[in-house]
């Protein structure tokens, strides 16, 4: 039990020495500060249950994605660190797939945010 417990935290510990380096890359930095102002904007907005449990969802969905991105053009700058034509079509797709999630995002922001403002207005 006493090894099993160790283990764990040092996973853990682990784990967030790999979100502190995702948070120093550009693109994760961005989208971390987007979650919190959509969590911002949610409490001011006062979205209901189901709209939190949709929001943190998508945030959760996003980062992590953007996380696997930057551990495959990690790993593709470190199996070829040349230029190379396949490994830039590689790298463009993975960040195709971030970029529709993020557009998917934006569509599920404008979902849950764009009725609440116009009732404001």
């Amino acid at each position: 039990m006493k090894i099993y417990l160790k283990r764990l935290i040092w996973s853990v510990f682990n784990a967030f020495e790999g979100i502190k380096y995702g948070i120093s890359q550009q693109n994760f930095f961005l989208m971390i500060l987007l979650a919190v102002g959509s969590l911002g904007f949610g409490f001011w907005l006062k979205i209901s249950y189901f709209e939190w449990l949709l929001l943190i969802i998508v945030i959760g969905f996003i980062l992590s994605l953007e996380m696997l991105n930057t551990v495959m053009e990690t790993t593709l700058d470190f199996i070829e660190p040349n230029k190379s034509p396949k490994i830039k079509q590689i790298k463009d797709i993975i960040a195709g797939s971030v970029f529709i999630a993020c557009l998917t995002a934006l569509i599920f922001g404008a979902i849950i945010f764009l009725p609440k403002i116009f009732a404001l207005i």
